[in-house]
């Protein structure tokens, strides 16, 4: 019998590796399978698309926020993998009240991430299969740790949506991957976890470099003018302002190592990443 505790610091017992899971968190989902767990998922959100391949025939229990709680239920499940942000705080209560082993994560940082990768490998029997991917994601934490130590930082605006225009700010996933690569989030000193703010704001902030993901927010370049319209912007006057999968911001897990790497090159120049994204 091992324990393992959550984020929200519930003991979760595991007496031998589960072989029935579900995964409500898509970051996770892909973890698993890169952990050689295919076979043990049974349901994960419709959210979930990576692996392309592995997630196709799995039964979808509803979205990230919109649980169907009777399939998840009928599923049968001997765990489940829950976030406390990105679930419904009252489905992942039900969960638990129902009797469900569900296990919380909340990694904030991507030392936290790689931790939550330990964890789950750990209790999913997997140990062996994750310890090279675990291994790599700690390599690449500490190559950006060291490159931009005496960094002069970049300052950097990361929105996840428009209309209204929202950021990140401390305390979440992706400001710390901003900050591990080099960057200064430019609304690193607001309190929100995801601040809103106006053009005008971000003008006067003057980022040197602004990152538009492709999700939460599906941002495209029909977006581009609303920003090139402050020409004196630093990162409008020096084209950096860059279209890129999100995935390299916002998801944990077994991409983790790559991602780093990546953002350092586009942030630092120090590669080529033109096949990667679309600039200004």
């Amino acid at each position: 019998m091992s324990i393992f505790t959550d984020a929200i610091q519930r003991p979760i017992e595991v007496a031998q590796p589960p072989r029935r899971v579900i995964s409500l968190v898509p970051s996770i989902t892909e973890a698993l399978f890169a952990f050689g767990l295919g076979d043990a998922v049974v349901g994960v959100t419709q959210f979930c698309v990576e692996p392309r391949s592995g997630v196709a025939t799995k039964e979808k229990v509803g979205g990230t926020k919109t649980l169907n709680l009777a399939k998840v239920r009928d599923l049968e499940p001997e765990l489940i993998i829950a976030n406390a942000e990105e679930n419904r705080q009252e489905d992942v209560r039900q969960l638990i009240a129902g009797g469900m082993k569900v296990f919380v994560t909340f990694p904030r940082t991507v030392a936290e991430a790689i931790e939550m990768m330990r964890q789950i490998a750990a209790m999913t029997g997997s140990t062996d299969v994750a310890a090279p991917i675990i291994q790599e994601s700690e390599e690449a934490l500490a190559e950006a740790r060291a490159a931009n130590e005496k960094r002069r930082r970049l300052r950097v605006f990361a929105p996840i949506w428009r209309s209204p225009w929202m950021t990140v700010g401390p305390g979440t996933y992706t400001h710390d991957v901003v900050s591990l690569c080099g960057g200064l989030n430019i609304f690193a000193h607001r309190h929100e976890r995801y601040p809103r703010t106006e053009l005008s704001e971000i003008a006067r902030r003057d980022p040197q470099v602004i990152l538009l993901p492709d999700e939460p927010y599906r941002f495209a370049p029909k977006h581009l003018p609303e920003l090139t319209q402050y020409d004196y912007i630093s990162a409008v006057r020096d084209q950096r302002i860059y279209l890129l999968e999100g995935k390299h911001l916002c998801w944990y897990g077994p991409r983790m190592a790559g991602s780093l790497r990546f953002i350092q090159r586009l942030l630092w120049g120090d590669g080529d990443v033109d096949r990667e994204v679309v600039t200004l």
